[in-house]
């Protein structure tokens, strides 16, 4: 059963259909302006502690140090490690939210030249290129969960390396 074989549309119902792709870029701008700021985040607190573990070794390498200093070395170097993990989970995210945003025009131009064309046979398409930007926004979400449990666990480690 074809569900999309009568259906012809006028301008403003074709408007309607495009509003909802257009809805979803905007919701993806939204969530790439808050991830790309936690990037940022992660990747100033990278170099950081890159700066603070060379300034430490340095200190080490000279003999001026302390029990504190090679602790803090250790540290460092976990929280390091750990937070180029969440930075990584941060571009996975920005990447599906980009894809989405892709899809989603994709979508929106389909719409067009499906009504303009006429071709009924575009309907498959536009309607399964709107799913996988759904279903990408769906995995950027999750990715941004993770990369948010993953900064709980460094801020947690870095408080408990300090007591």
């Amino acid at each position: 059963m074809d569900l999309f074989k009568e259906l012809t549309l006028n301008a403003v119902q074709i408007i309607q259909l495009m509003v909802a792709p257009a809805v979803m870029i905007s919701a993806c701008g939204l969530l790439l302006l808050g991830i790309n700021n936690k990037y940022s985040l992660v990747v100033n607190r990278i170099r950081l502690l890159n700066e603070e573990k060379r300034r430490l070794l340095s200190k080490i390498a000279d003999g001026k140090h302390s029990t504190d200093d090679n602790i803090r070395v250790e540290s460092a170097a976990i929280q390091i490690n750990a937070l180029v993990y969440r930075s990584k989970l941060v571009r996975n995210s920005v990447l599906s939210y980009t894809t989405s945003v892709a899809l989603f025009v994709l979508t929106s131009l389909l719409l067009g030249v499906s009504s303009f064309l006429s071709i009924g046979k575009l309907n498959y398409f536009i309607t399964t290129t709107f799913l996988l930007g759904m279903v990408f926004v769906l995995v950027g979400v999750v990715f941004a969960g993770f990369e948010t449990i993953k900064g709980y666990d460094i801020i947690s480690y870095e408080v408990k390396s300090h007591e």
